[in-house]
């Protein structure tokens, strides 16, 4: 079946945080401008280093077309990269987040 081997742990991992930051988290970041500001940033720099690791005339980064769905943007970046990117650096944000309102004594 297409896209189960990269797509749906990449899915999976945005449900995930998407989950824990709006049900048990509540750290309020998503309500944030400077979160999505620094969700620019990183598409900023990972387009064109993913871009440049997975472009099809010169691929570094090989993926098995059997295991993403085939969605491919800007510059031949599988859409799975940024479920992954998101769900990745969201998932740091909040735990740093967390930890500063634990050391501060925030309510949650």
């Amino acid at each position: 079946m297409a896209g189960i081997g990269y797509t749906l742990p990449a899915a999976t991992a945005v449900v995930i945080v998407c989950v824990a930051e709006c049900a048990v988290l509540r750290t309020g970041l998503f309500r944030r401008p400077a979160y999505w500001l620094t969700m620019v940033i990183v598409l900023g720099f990972q387009i064109p280093v993913d871009g440049w690791l997975s472009r099809l005339d010169a691929p570094i980064v090989l993926y098995n077309q059997k295991h993403i769905l085939g969605l491919r943007f800007p510059w031949d970046i599988p859409v799975e990269d940024f479920l992954f990117g998101f769900a990745l650096v969201t998932s740091v944000l909040l735990s740093w987040e967390r930890a500063r309102q634990r050391r501060e004594g925030a309510p949650r």
